[in-house]
């Protein structure tokens, strides 16, 4: 018998999650039986729908269980298979949660292609938020030689590549990320045109200055003060892909106020196309199409982007805690394992 180690859901948070919402703990593995695969854990992504996940609110996806284990995506190497497409020591890509081992049915896991670009790549950029980035894009933003896209959050795993896919489009990118750190790497390695610091007093006037045409395509995926400037200077024919509302995951605040008139009023007067999507179900057409253009593109070095890798599962908990605080810089990974043993 293997013993795996698995971070739990030990009570749902109210507002922020705390360290005491996760238990780490022992199990054991049950035998591999016929068509599954036993599996060790050498990366776990975090990622913020995992917050939503934690509650137990209505929403596209059912909530994690109390005592149930984190959900995750995460790059393996198979260590034992009763599957005909699986062999021990391939790589591959399962969804096993917060755990240092798991058996899955092998109908269940992928192999790894990641183009010659590193494995974790595979639950990055090529993974969940690349193909999150290309299918709102390529769906909803349909970005336009001339056209300026902005998106916030721009240093992370979706808004790194939202910029690059409008700039390959011919789009002029403005990203908005925090702090000077963010702000240089946006501008000067991810090579946007102009980037505003969310945290500056002046930022509304600021995002007006680097948007003196307004914004014809805007990757929401903040929300709160971020979206109200923004909204003023969406153009005509504006559109919003809408992924993620980062700002409102661990509650409202005493200080925000109603914005939905105003909203209404802009999607209106403005012929505004708001659309939020959930990526899985661009799947079936878009993604071969993802990966077959973006892959190349990474492996390259054409496409950059930035991996932010905390050792340990014990410390994915804390490393998710301040992720959804924007502490990370990057694609938030957590190396669990180092491979054969």
């Amino acid at each position: 018998m293997t013993t795996a180690r698995q971070i739990v859901l030990a009570s749902r948070p109210s507002g922020s999650p705390t360290s005491k919402n996760f238990r780490l703990e022992d199990r054991e593995l049950p035998e591999v039986q016929e068509g599954e695969v036993a599996l060790r854990v050498l990366y776990l992504s975090l990622d913020p729908y995992m917050r939503g996940r934690m509650s137990d609110a209505k929403s596209y996806a059912a909530p994690v269980a109390i005592d149930g284990v984190m959900e995750g995506e995460t790059v393996c190497e198979v260590t034992r298979s009763r599957h005909q497409d699986f062999k021990p020591g391939e790589i591959v890509r399962a969804r096993t949660g917060w755990c240092t081992d798991a058996v899955l049915n092998g109908e269940s896991i992928q192999h790894v292609d990641t183009h010659g670009a590193p494995v974790t790549t595979a639950i990055g950029v090529l993974g969940m938020p690349g193909f999150t980035a290309y299918s709102g894009m390529k769906v909803i933003g349909q970005p336009k030689k001339g056209e300026t896209v902005v998106v916030a959050a721009a240093s992370g795993p979706v808004g790194s590549l939202v910029g690059q896919i409008a700039k390959l489009a011919g789009a002029r990118a403005v990203g908005i990320a925090g702090g000077q750190e963010k702000c240089a790497y946006v501008r000067d390695e991810l090579g946007f045109d102009a980037v505003v610091d969310h945290r500056s007093k002046g930022f509304a006037s600021d995002l007006a200055n680097a948007c003196p045409d307004g914004i014809d395509v805007y990757f929401e995926n903040v929300g709160g003060p971020v979206w109200d400037a923004v909204l003023p200077l969406m153009n005509l024919y504006g559109r919003v892909p809408v992924c993620g509302l980062i700002a409102n995951y661990n509650g409202a605040s005493s200080s925000d106020h109603d914005k939905l008139p105003a909203t209404m009023s802009a999607v209106l007067r403005r012929s505004l196309l708001m659309r939020g999507f959930i990526n899985t179900e661009f799947v079936k057409e878009h993604y071969t199409a993802f990966r077959q253009e973006i892959g190349p593109l990474v492996a390259s070095g054409k496409i950059k982007y930035r991996e932010d890798i905390v050792d340990g599962l014990e410390n994915a908990p804390d490393a998710f805690i301040g992720m959804l605080s924007g502490k990370n810089f990057g694609k938030l990974l957590v190396r669990v394992s180092s491979g054969s043993r």
